[in-house]
């Protein structure tokens, strides 16, 4: 729903005809033998006495009256959908055109703005659209798109309509770089996106904001090890996240060394079952501390192991008996294990039921550090020694088919005699050719 460029609002009429279209407009909820009374504050302003310069030629005139009109909003008003977007649309242009934006006056009378427009009863979907306008509206270096995005989230966020703003982590991540704001001002609006999809009951999409929150803050952040911390705990948590190795480039988190559960986050990167049921002895209140659960982590290390052991043999057929051995469990239960490591993405292969082996196709790797890259080398010179043998095949079936060639093009003279015929100059052709 909203854009990343700032976009032009423009409006018809000189500034007195638009000034008075948003007085009238704001006149409408008064009983009509008000309404001469209330309008006419605004038109005596604008009125231009003998002397003075005419309205449009008086900046301070100008501002007065429009702070006047933006005193007087309290709520949507009394129109269409329409007439209620080109209204607040009207008073925008005004508000980017007479108030610095960077100041502390604009941005008081901005807030009191936006919770008045937020706050008002019903008629949630213009409220999106009249707010996304003013977003679209400031300039994208602006503080204050800051404060209408905030509002825009709390709205979504309350009425359990975070669809409609269309969110995108990229988006988000470049308007907090964008915006003219201070290191905490957006790690507080990063955080605060990830709460609203954490309420809104979509814990995956508010962990990658988590992620993004914990980046921004600097190691020496006084939230930087709580926020570590809770990160942690997610995506211990979900169950289908196993990247762990994206932690450990996170300053916040490796500035959280000593805590208990960063040696459970390398047992999670680097280790297997042994290692868990070590941790899990030594840890035993860990568990209702941070709201985890054994069965899940346990079956989440097993997983894990089980990629990594694909990851060592990929291309090789590996026996029950060894899968069975690395997860601790029955022989018989070890496809369920393999299906299960399937569905999460983390290897591919085919299970043989008759040779009882996994052949595996592809694997993920938890950590790609010095023995991966070994491992990786070693698998590129057998590519290497595997392609060399092929090239020798053909050049021998080459070296053949040209022989062939010249044995082909021999003639037999009428004595009886063999007259050999020339072969050609350019090399042999292929036995194929020859053939032909």
């Amino acid at each position: 729903m909203v854009a990343t460029d700032s976009v032009s609002v423009f409006a018809e009429g000189t500034f007195s005809e638009q000034i008075r279209e948003l007085v009238d407009y704001l006149a409408r909820g008064r009983p009509e033998e008000e309404r001469p009374a209330y309008v006419q504050p605004f038109t005596d302003i604008l009125e231009t006495a003998e002397g003075q310069p005419a309205i449009e030629e008086d900046e301070a005139r100008r501002k007065n009256v429009f702070t006047m009109v933006l005193g007087e909003v309290n709520g949507l008003g009394d129109g269409s959908e329409k007439e209620i977007e080109g209204f607040f649309n009207l008073l925008f242009a005004h508000f980017i055109t007479l108030l610095p934006l960077d100041s502390s006056d604009a941005k008081a009378r901005l807030v009191s703005l936006l919770q008045t427009i937020a706050g008002s009863p019903d008629q949630s979907i213009i409220k999106y659209r009249i707010l996304s306008n003013f977003f679209n509206a400031l300039p994208r270096r602006s503080n204050l798109r800051l404060l209408v995005y905030k509002t825009l989230l709390e709205l979504a966020s309350t009425h359990d309509e975070l669809e409609l703003l269309g969110l995108s982590r990229g988006d988000v991540e470049k308007w907090a770089s964008e915006w003219d704001i201070s290191v905490e001002e957006k790690s507080e609006f990063l955080q605060s996106v990830a709460s609203a999809y954490t309420k809104s009951g979509q814990p995956e999409i508010a962990f990658g904001y988590t992620l993004s929150y914990v980046r921004s803050l600097p190691s020496s952040s006084p939230n930087a090890q709580t926020a570590a911390v809770d990160a942690i705990v997610d995506a211990l948590r979900l169950p289908l996240y196993f990247d762990f190795d994206a932690f450990f480039r996170l300053d916040a988190v490796v500035a959280a060394k000593d805590h208990e559960l960063f040696s459970l986050l390398q047992i999670f990167l680097n280790d297997g079952l042994p290692e868990y049921k070590a941790w899990e002895e030594g840890h035993a209140d860990a568990f209702a501390k941070y709201g985890l659960e054994r069965p899940q982590l346990e079956r989440k290390v097993r997983l894990l192991s089980l990629a990594t052991l694909g990851f060592q043999n990929i291309g090789h057929h590996l026996p029950y008996s060894t899968i069975a051995s690395t997860l601790q469990v029955e022989q018989s239960d070890v496809e369920r294990w393999v299906i299960d490591v399937i569905r999460a993405g983390l290897l591919s292969g085919r299970l043989s039921q008759t040779s009882q082996t996994l052949h595996v196709t592809r694997a993920g790797i938890r950590a790609f550090e010095r023995p991966q890259w070994e491992l990786l080398e070693k698998r590129l010179l057998a590519w290497k020694t595997g392609l060399a043998g092929v090239l020798d095949v053909i050049a021998d079936a080459r070296r053949k088919g040209g022989a062939e060639a010249v044995a082909s093009t021999s003639t037999a003279s009428p004595a009886g005699t063999e007259v050999p015929v020339p072969a050609p100059t350019p090399a042999p052709a292929p036995p194929a050719a020859a053939a032909a």
